[in-house]
C-alpha cells in the first residue's frame, strides 16, 4: 500500500494569514506558487496513493488557523482513502479539550504539532500536556520539529534533539518527524533509530537534491531506512512528484563511487506499511 503520510488542506487568505504568505514569496522567490488548496485538486494528486493523511494546522503565532472542522469535513467526503489529522495551538487554555473534542466527535484520527510555528518549545508544560492526552487517546503524532521559511520564529526551539525527553516521558506515544527534522537530519536518525516508536517522512526535501541524496544514505548508515515513511507535503510538493524523485535519487552517484540506496529500499518507502506502524490500520 502506499501511504502520503503528510499533506494539507486550507484555504487563502481566509486560514493562511497575510505574513505567512508575505514570507514564503520571499523564501521562494520566482519559484513561488499560489498555496491555495482547491480541495478537487488536492483530491486528484492524492490519485497515485492509496491512502493520504491530511494534517490541521493551528498556530496563531504565525497567523495560521485552519479549522479541524475545515479537515473532518473534508476528509468525511472521501472514507476510504482520506485520514484526517487534528491540529492544536498549545496557547490555548483549553488545547486538551479541543483535542478530545477532534477526536472523540470529529472522528480525527491523529495530531499535528509545529512548535517553532506555535511558539512553544516541545519541553513546555502547555505544550507536553497535549502530547500526555494524545497518548492516552493512542493517537500518532506528526510534528514539525526542523525549520521554516517564517521570519518571526525561533529555531531555538526547533532542533528535533528537544524531541528526546518526551519520547522517554511518553514511550507508547507513535511520532512521525516530519522532512527528517531538516537541517538537522541526523539529529533525527539517531532519535529514531533508539526511539522505537518514532520515524519519520521525507516530505518536502527532494527538491534539494544533495541534501536529499545524503540524508538518504545517511539513513542507511544507520540502519534506519525502515523508519522513512513516505510524505509530499502537498502543495508544495506532490505525491507523484516525491515517488518520481525517490526513485531517481541514484543519478547523484552516477559515475562516481559514491554509495548507492539499494533499490528494494526505495520501494519499500513508496510501499511502507504506514497505516500499521502508526497504529491506524
Amino acid at each position: 500500500m502506499i501511504v502520503d503520510v503528510h499533506t494539507h488542506v486550507w484555504e487563502c487568505p481566509c486560514h493562511i494569514g497575510e505574513r505567512f504568505v508575505h514570507d514564503a514569496k520571499v523564501t521562494a522567490g520566482a519559484g513561488y506558487k499560489d498555496i491555495h488548496v482547491d480541495l478537487d485538486k488536492h483530491w486528484a494528486a492524492m490519485e497515485p496513493v492509496d491512502r493520504a493523511i491530511v494534517l490541521g494546522f493551528r498556530a496563531r503565532h504565525v497567523g495560521v488557523l485552519v479549522p479541524n472542522e475545515y479537515v473532518a469535513e473534508y476528509v468525511g467526503q472521501h472514507p476510504e482513502k482520506l485520514i484526517g489529522f487534528c491540529s492544536i495551538d498549545p496557547q490555548d487554555p483549553d488545547s486538551v479539550e479541543q483535542l478530545d473534542h477532534c477526536v472523540q466527535t470529529l472522528g480525527l484520527r491523529g495530531l499535528k504539532m509545529g512548535p517553532i510555528y506555535q511558539n512553544v518549545a516541545p519541553t513546555d508544560s502547555r505544550f507536553r500536556r497535549i502530547l500526555k492526552r494524545a497518548e492516552e487517546l493512542r493517537i500518532p503524532m506528526l510534528i514539525h520539529q526542523g525549520t521554516t521559511f517564517c521570519e518571526n520564529v525561533s529555531l531555538e526551539i526547533a532542533n528535533p534533539i528537544l524531541l528526546q525527553p518526551l519520547a522517554l516521558e511518553f514511550p507508547k506515544l507513535v511520532t512521525v518527524i516530519a522532512h527528517m527534522g531538516h537541517p538537522w537530519i541526523n539529529e533525527t536518525l539517531v532519535l529514531i533509530r533508539k526511539n522505537r516508536n518514532m520515524y519519520a517522512d521525507i516530505s518536502a526535501l527532494f527538491y534539494r537534491p544533495w541534501q536529499f541524496y545524503n540524508a538518504l544514505v545517511a539513513a542507511m548508515e544507520y540502519g534506519v531506512l525502515d523508519r522513512l515513511l513516505l510524505g509530499s507535503d502537498y502543495p508544495f510538493t506532490t505525491p507523484q512528484g516525491t515517488m518520481d524523485a525517490l526513485r531517481s535519487v541514484n543519478r547523484m552517484a552516477e559515475n562516481t563511487n559514491l554509495p548507492r540506496i539499494p533499490e528494494k529500499a526505495i520501494e519499500g518507502m513508496i510501499h511502507r506499511d504506514t497505516l500499521d506502524l502508526l497504529g491506524l490500520g
